[in-house]
């Protein structure tokens, strides 16, 4: 056969395109990015509704992406961590406060099986110490490098040290060094955006738990008196939270920057969360009002905390998705991006939101369920479930959320009717099934 030279210019690239299907790389899977604001409730946000606006990368995000209106954490720091990191509820896992029990697959365990590599960078708090040994009956948690992270740089390990300025962190190296001259979010941005250039060409989660905005309450490098401030100081001043949120901001700005340089925008997701609610030091300018941080505590100000997911030509701009959803739900949701199914890993808890990326919105969380048993200082055992509509507390107490967000009333089993006594019935029955060890 005799073929012009059109004709085999046309078979050679034909051939070279089947080829590349059969024996070439599968399409690179999305790239993931978890964010974790600390100390940070739903009303520090601008795209949320505050009325200061000291967020405006974090406002771009979710005007290009889905805002979340109904994410719930736990109340506190460490049961938020162990939730969200292994995707089960607290009475399954939970060893005691500042620990991970090392026995838990973690979704960096899971996604490094999906050929992941893997980074955390920020707060760690996850290993304990004498004290925290003690009181979980001599029981130790995890170290970084054990729960899944190819790379890590983290505070608070082996050593306390300071958060912000000189830096006390956790290397590579698996040692703990002080980094003089330096401010520590910075340098676990930095780390982080190196971490993407290295790993531009295969696919890669990170997650950063950010330890701003936690208290002390100090001076940023936005502060005018940043460089006057003694670095060894952790006199906390209520008034310097402004700078440290645009300065979170900022650092949020930075990653998504080069995410954009090194062209992974369209293969990247992007989540943003806090931890848990504000501090009570903090009042923030809400929607023409003032609400006090909440952190500790049960109600809403206590656990609602923000949601922005990002992911450019999926994720349709501007959406609004007013969902349940809580700290469990963030494990198999990652698995779904990865490509999985959300349940593969021992039994999660947790509901993938990954469907309602991209519109499907017909297998919603009726209801979450906390139990919150920090074992930890003069906090104390609170077991409930709530849907958008209504809260029931393992001990009876009954609130309705719609006109009581405070939960400063219960009302009376006996004074519900119909499908709302249907529905604080199907609460009862989860806080006992759900409570129960599994």
């Amino acid at each position: 056969m005799i073929l012009k030279k059109g004709n085999f210019v046309l078979c050679s690239l034909l051939l070279a395109f089947y080829t590349s299907i059969s024996f070439g790389q599968r399409p690179k899977k999305p790239n993931i990015i978890l964010i974790m604001a600390d100390d940070l409730g739903y009303e520090t946000i601008g795209c949320n509704g505050n009325d200061d606006k000291l967020t405006p990368n974090i406002d771009a995000l979710a005007k290009s992406g889905m805002l979340f209106e109904n994410c719930y954490s736990t109340p506190l720091c460490t049961p938020s961590r162990v939730q969200l990191m292994t995707g089960k509820y607290n009475s399954r896992n939970y060893i005691g406060f500042g620990l991970l029990d090392p026995s838990q697959t973690t979704f960096a365990h899971a996604i490094q099986k999906q050929g992941y590599k893997t980074c955390i960078a920020g707060k760690w708090q996850l290993y304990g110490n004498d004290k925290q040994f003690e009181l979980a009956g001599g029981l130790k948690g995890s170290m970084p490098q054990n729960s899944g992270f190819n790379n890590f740089l983290v505070w608070q390990v082996d050593e306390l040290g300071s958060r912000y300025q000189d830096p006390t962190v956790y290397t590579d190296e698996k040692k703990s060094v002080t980094l003089k001259g330096k401010y520590g979010d910075e340098v676990f941005t930095s780390y982080i955006e190196k971490f993407i250039e290295n790993n531009k060409d295969t696919s890669f989660m990170v997650y950063y738990p950010m330890c701003l905005t936690h208290d002390p309450f100090v001076p940023t490098p936005f502060s005018t008196d940043y460089k006057d401030f003694p670095s060894s100081s952790e006199k906390s001043n209520p008034r310097y939270y402004t700078d440290m949120l645009r300065y979170h901001d900022y650092l949020v700005g930075r990653i998504v920057k080069k995410v954009e340089e090194l062209g992974l925008r369209d293969n990247t997701i992007i989540i943003y969360t806090g931890d848990n609610g504000t501090s009570p030091q903090i009042i923030s300018n809400f929607k023409g009002g003032k609400i006090q941080g909440n952190k500790g505590k049960t109600n809403y100000r206590g656990t609602h905390v923000p949601l922005v997911v990002n992911w450019k030509n999926t994720i349709k701009s501007g959406s609004i998705n007013k969902s349940l959803i809580d700290f469990t739900d963030f494990f198999p949701t990652i698995l779904n991006l990865a490509g999985t199914a959300s349940k593969a890993e021992d039994k999660l808890d947790g509901k993938s939101f990954y469907p309602q990326l991209t519109g499907n919105i017909t297998d919603q969380r009726k209801w979450i369920y906390t139990y919150y048993d920090p074992k930890w200082g003069k906090y104390t055992r609170k077991v409930f479930a709530q849907t958008l509509d209504w809260k029931l507390y393992e001990t009876g107490e009954i609130f309705d959320l719609k006109n009581d967000r405070e939960e400063l009333k219960p009302i009376a089993k006996n004074l519900i009717k119909g499908k709302d006594l249907a529905t604080i019935e199907m609460l009862q029955k989860t806080i006992i099934e759900k409570t129960q060890k599994q």
